[in-house]
């Protein structure tokens, strides 16, 4: 899994647009293996990211929970404990 691809469903407030295209560029970079990509590979890699963000666009409005909304301050408090416990 891509480490740097955050939970984007049932927060509050909701995912942005820059949040969700941010996780598609990430995932599309993992699995090209590039993180810019040539001229002749340009189409082909914007291609992917537009349809990995539509993609999972209709996954966050699909989603359904009866779980409360997640506060990100607060689960971001708690990324950074567990990153100071594990490396000190």
């Amino acid at each position: 899994m891509c480490r740097n691809i955050k939970t984007l469903f049932n927060f509050e407030p909701p995912a942005t647009e820059d949040e969700i295209h941010a996780s598609a560029l990430q995932f599309v970079r993992k699995l090209s293996g590039f993180n810019k990509p040539s001229q002749a590979n340009e189409a082909a890699f914007d291609g992917a990211v537009a349809e990995v963000s539509e993609a999972a666009r209709r996954l966050l409005v699909s989603l359904h929970t009866h779980a409360p909304a997640r506060d990100r301050e607060v689960e971001a408090e708690k990324a950074k404990e567990r990153s100071r416990l594990r490396f000190g």
